[in-house]
């Protein structure tokens, strides 16, 4: 048996632990997300919402609600321990099922970029933490769309590129 193949597999169960556990909590709060009443969500917050109803979501948040959100944003950097080293460890997987030389250094660059991805959203989380505190956002809101835009998008390459050969594929025997 591949013991780097066994490593990778390894390391991608316990970051599915991380994943599945902090994203339970997180959807646990979610509920109590209200400003006047209405819910507002984190991927709004994140890519849908207009810089405007950002501004206006979170000045208009009483303690508890901005309490919840900081739980929730803390719990996200949990999130992101399981999410990008599971993508690169997954990533990896795949590396090392494949015989294509090309995939595998597509495989291998999408694993490395995950790195990449988690400063991103550790970027967003740092800004959303920021503007509970200060809900005065200046002209950083189109760096941010930029920064999270890359985050989904280097994190879901990796993982939809990676999925298929992990599944699929046999693994090579050496």
């Amino acid at each position: 048996m591949n013991q780097g193949y066994n490593f990778w597999q390894k390391l991608f169960l316990f970051c599915l632990g991380l994943f599945i556990a902090a994203a339970f909590c997180m959807k646990w709060m979610e509920n109590d997300f209200l400003q006047n009443d209405s819910l507002f969500t984190i991927i709004g917050l994140e890519i849908t919402y207009p810089k405007e109803k950002v501004v206006s979501i979170l000045s208009g948040l009483d303690d508890h609600v901005k309490t919840i959100l900081r739980y929730h944003l803390s719990f996200d950097f949990v999130f992101m321990a399981g999410v990008y080293p599971g993508i690169a460890a997954l990533c990896m997987m795949a590396r090392e099922k494949s015989y294509n030389k090309k995939i595998k250094n597509i495989l291998l660059l999408l694993a490395l970029l995950q790195p990449v991805a988690w400063g991103c959203d550790i970027y967003e989380n740092i800004c959303l933490l920021n503007w509970i505190n200060v809900p005065v956002i200046g002209n950083e809101f189109a760096n941010y769309h930029t920064i999270v835009a890359t985050k989904w998008l280097i994190a879901l390459v990796a993982a939809l590129s990676a999925i298929p050969s992990a599944i699929r594929w046999k693994r090579k025997i050496e």
